[in-house]
């Protein structure tokens, strides 16, 4: 289940092939695409290499698949982050969808959120997830009280408002995520994992219960995921 790479070049690029192919596709079929991308450190690489794929990047539209409940001016910002990373050069032509918006409440940002990828009319093509040592994906935390509904595979495709974590639990901050429902109805599912630990990390959550771990519950309803590994951390 996990393809393993040598090297971190190696593996940049086989995660950015996978998703511009995806991409590709759905260009092919439908005359546009939906790309959602993580943020953190890990994926600037893989970016790096998709925003130069020869793409119709006027015809993408590019969101996160989590936020931090902060503007794009904040140095938390997974969205300014990934137009720093991808946006640029050739897709700097795609069309940005964010998940924060200055509303009243992390819960409303949520519901405007879920609004405007609704609004996109189809499901993600591409996803870019990566995956924290506690075994979160997006923003769906170990013991964190959203973590139920955003595991439930039977509801809509949404954006939920995530509260911060109680006595030093993460997060540390509120966030907004995508739910299980949108990684399972895309196209091709990415997760690229760097170093030993976060392959253990994996290895463990894959055989846990799918109503608390995210990965088992990516596994359990059949996501159309695939795990690239490269030792280098």
């Amino acid at each position: 289940m996990i393809q393993s790479f040598p090297i971190r070049d190696a593996w940049a690029e086989a995660a950015a092939d996978r998703l511009a192919a995806a991409l590709a596709e759905a260009l092919a079929a439908d005359g546009r695409a939906l790309f959602a991308g993580s943020g953190g450190s890990t994926p600037s690489p893989i970016y790096a290499r998709l925003a130069q794929a020869d793409l119709d990047w006027a015809s993408v539209a590019a969101t996160v698949v989590d936020e931090r409940y902060v503007p794009e001016t904040s140095p938390d910002s997974n969205a300014a982050l990934l137009k720093r990373a991808l946006l640029t050069g050739p897709a700097a032509a795609a069309r940005f969808i964010p998940l924060y918006s200055p509303a009243v409440t992390v819960d409303r940002a949520a519901a405007l959120a879920s609004q405007a990828l609704a609004a996109e009319g189809r499901a993600l093509d591409a996803v870019l997830l990566g995956m924290g040592e506690d075994g979160h994906i997006c923003s769906m935390f170990p013991g964190s009280p959203t973590l139920t509904t955003l595991l439930t595979p039977g509801l809509k495709p949404a954006v939920y408002g995530v509260p911060a974590g109680r006595d030093g639990a993460a997060p540390p901050q509120e966030r907004l995520t995508l739910n299980l429902p949108w990684l399972v109805s895309a196209r091709r599912v990415v997760l690229a994992l760097t170093g030993a630990k976060k392959r253990a990390v994996f290895e463990r959550e894959a055989t846990r219960d799918p109503a608390v771990s995210p990965i088992a519950a990516l596994i359990a309803a059949n996501a159309p995921l695939e795990v690239l590994w490269t030792e280098a951390g």
